[in-house]
């Protein structure tokens, strides 16, 4: 334990007991419930809330047909708050916009989005943030790394709110041999206690130590918290050999903030149904999916009353179970996280496949290819864009099997050499991406 991270938890809970203990006991419900579930009364009741206060106080939502359903509320994409956006300000805050705060995303895989939220909101994210934190063992004040493509002037942090929030802005532009060590090296010297990174990222570090048989005797890190893509198995597995660490799985956006998260060894991840209500549904329609069905992830969040979200598509997919306890208490987990529909791929078949078949699948070429990337281009058609290792040679006709063993017998694939697969701004690497105009529309 450092002392930094003492002090800072000291200054934290001093400042909030003076203002009631309203995020500490914010804090500690909000894990409860996402370990234990919340009751079905308590859903109905937030859901009736939050449909009620935007049919009041929302030109849009006043717009639509009278019910008091969740059912009655399209599935909205991004373009459709976008293409409505004044209209679901609510009148409550519309002439407040100044005091309003801006929840952003960076565009890197879709349309630049950016949702305005009140105090409250901000609160129960920054809460929601520490509770699936302390659930896998953060401690308040923890000195944190956070990777990004931190661009200057764009979404970089001022020296002194790194100071205050303990963090270091860790650069992944280039993830070459010679900036990872550099990462590493960096870790080490300012004593990181927490990392915070897209999967991508992450496996780029197990995949360097495991190359180089790098050691570790001065690691400082006690957590590893993975964001974005889904870490395969495997990986997560290896770094828990390698770094002594099993990483945990997370689920959410810029919007809404964290959704879901593993707990311990669990590789499902776990949804905080305390701020939000999650549905799955068709993939073609507004109707249900089945439990364990492929199908949209559609978020309602309970708690932004500048913009309220209801039933926000967020154009990732992914299938779900419940589990209802003894006590009554629902319980909700993603079991598979599939990622955006535009880096949904899908086989000759017309039927989708995991993210996981790819990073799995890449796994197998360990020494020979550094990063891969399979795009759709039509129904039956690929373009496989391979970076090979320094030196390495890569049996094509091998790889080119792999691929077809998912894609199809009848799959036409093209391979492309790069020197690199582009990191996204918001630090993502695609390992799949799709432009079938089919499975567009």
């Amino acid at each position: 334990m450092q002392s930094g991270e003492v002090v800072r938890r000291t200054a934290w809970t001093l400042l909030d007991d003076l203002h009631g203990k309203r995020q500490q006991t914010l804090k500690k419900v909000n894990k409860q419930e996402i370990l234990h579930g919340v009751t079905e009364e308590y859903r109905n009741r937030r859901l009736s809330a939050i449909m009620r206060y935007a049919r009041e106080n929302c030109p849009f939502y006043r717009s639509l047909p009278a019910g008091e359903e969740l059912t009655d509320f399209p599935s909205m994409t991004k373009g459709d708050f976008l293409a409505h956006y004044e209209d679901i300000i609510s009148d409550c805050y519309r002439d407040k916009r100044d005091k309003l705060h801006r929840f952003t995303t960076s565009g890197s895989t879709g349309t630049p989005f950016t949702v305005l939220a009140n105090d409250d909101k901000l609160m129960r994210v920054n809460m929601n943030f520490m509770s699936v934190m302390e659930l896998n063992g953060f401690r308040l004040g923890m000195k944190r790394g956070e990777f990004r493509a931190w661009i200057k002037g764009k979404n970089t942090i001022s020296e002194m709110r790194s100071f205050v929030n303990n963090l270091e802005m860790i650069d992944i532009s280039n993830m070459s041999d010679t900036s990872i060590r550099g990462i590493f090296d960096r870790i080490i010297r300012e004593r990181i206690q927490v990392l915070v990174a897209y999967s991508s990222a992450i496996g780029a570090l197990v995949d360097y130590a495991e190359r180089t048989g790098m050691e570790l005797p001065d690691w400082d890190v006690e957590m590893i918290f993975t964001m974005g893509e889904a870490l395969p198995k495997a990986v997560r597995e290896k770094a828990g050999v390698l770094f002594g660490i099993n990483p945990v799985l997370s689920y959410g956006n810029n919007e809404n903030g964290f959704i879901a998260v593993s707990l311990g060894e669990d590789d499902d991840y776990t949804v905080d149904l305390y701020n939000f209500y999650v549905e799955i549904l068709k993939m073609d329609s507004d109707e249900p999916a089945e439990e364990g069905e492929l199908g949209r992830i559609v978020v309602t969040d309970y708690y932004n009353r500048a913009f309220p979200m209801i039933r926000y598509d967020t154009g990732d997919t992914g299938k779900c179970r419940y589990i209802t306890g003894e006590n009554g208490r629902v319980r909700q987990k993603l079991t598979e996280i599939y990622g955006r529909q535009g880096s949904l791929i899908r086989n000759t078949k017309g039927e989708p496949l995991s993210i996981h078949v790819f990073m799995n699948n890449l796994l197998r070429f360990e020494g020979m290819i550094r990063q891969g990337k399979c795009i759709q281009l039509d129904e039956k058609k690929y373009l496989l864009q391979l970076n090979a290792e320094i030196g390495a040679q890569v049996k094509e006709d091998e790889v080119v099997a792999s691929y077809r063993a998912y894609l199809g017998d009848d799959a036409e694939i093209e391979v492309e050499y790069v020197d690199q697969i582009p990191i996204q701004q918001s630090g993502k690497t695609m390992v799949c991406e799709q432009k079938c105009r089919k499975y567009l529309s």
